[in-house]
């Protein structure tokens, strides 16, 4: 029989109740999985429980964005390391979205455990890993910002209410160059995405072909700060995708270096959680060292290389 190590956040999105963990239990014997449960009670409980592991054929988080993002750098920081997947339950859901996860639990569960264990990228943002996306500036506040206490109250809305309130705070621009691709690149700009994915805060395909094995990031600076500016970007997001929309610059690349003029006081978002690193400089990188088991709807959308990973 095989093992699986079931890590918990009951706080994401709206929580899960106690029946529907045993309703997974049972799925998961019937997969042949014995299961362990822990359940996290504060910040990095999941990273330190994961890193700490004994062997274990797979470690699934049933959480957030950013409890995902726990499990993950908990097993970049180990030698030998687990199979990872992830069932969705906090507000926004991008990474499950884009594996085509919904928000019924246990279809979830099933797809996952019919799926395929594939090579994902991983990237790193100063060797803190990051499963989707890194970003800073303008509305990267938002998702750490908005209290927990909302978004179980009225879900993806709580972001949208202070997403708005944002918007009418004043942009800043931040003096910074960077490298990328052999070349260099100097200016003043309100916002940096770092991703792999073609979802993110809830848009759906802001980037038209995203791949998750091909050792490439996709890259965005934008320098819009106007209003009425802001607003012709986010609908020209929504019908053309973000290659397309003037003010914002864009690369594809497996490594960046951004190195800002003076200290900032704004954090840098990684999957949705704020990175307690205040630097001037951050070296973006790739790791290949991920393996996921994931359900196959759209692994063929996803994934270069079709061939599924013998464990």
């Amino acid at each position: 029989m095989k093992t699986c190590e079931l890590i918990c956040n009951k706080e994401s999105g709206k929580g899960i109740k106690g029946t529907k963990l045993e309703e997974v239990v049972k799925k998961l014997e019937k997969y042949n999985y014995k299961t362990n449960i822990y359940y996290t009670e504060k910040s990095g409980d999941a990273k330190t429980y994961v890193k700490n592991l004994k062997h274990t054929d797979l470690v699934l988080s049933i959480g957030g964005d950013g409890t995902f993002n726990e499990i993950v750098t908990g097993n970049y920081q180990r030698k030998d390391k687990l199979v990872l997947s992830h069932i969705p339950v906090g507000t926004t859901n991008d990474l499950g979205h884009m594996l085509g996860l919904n928000k019924n639990i246990i279809k979830n569960l099933e797809k996952i455990l019919e799926g395929e264990i594939r090579q994902v990228d991983l990237g790193l943002i100063n060797d803190q890993p990051f499963a989707y996306v890194a970003g800073f500036g303008k509305f990267i506040n938002v998702p750490y910002e908005t209290s927990r206490k909302l978004k179980k109250k009225i879900g993806h809305l709580a972001y949208l209410i202070n997403g708005v309130k944002e918007f009418f705070h004043t942009t800043k621009l931040y003096e910074l160059e960077y490298k990328v691709n052999g070349e260099t690149y100097y200016g003043l700009y309100s916002l940096i995405l770092i991703s792999n994915a073609n979802r993110i805060a809830g848009f759906n395909n802001i980037y038209k072909n995203v791949k998750l094995d091909d050792n490439q990031f996709e890259i965005m600076f934008c320098n819009i700060t106007r209003k009425k500016d802001l607003v012709k970007t986010l609908m020209l997001l929504m019908r053309t995708g973000i290659t397309n929309v003037p003010g914002i610059y864009c690369h594809t690349s497996d490594e960046i270096e951004i190195k800002f003029k003076e200290n900032i006081k704004n954090n840098w978002t990684i999957d949705g959680e704020k990175l307690k690193d205040e630097q001037t400089t951050y070296k973006i990188t790739i790791n290949k060292d991920l393996r996921m088991l994931l359900p196959k709807k759209n692994i063929s959308k996803l994934f270069t290389n079709n061939k599924k990973m013998i464990d």
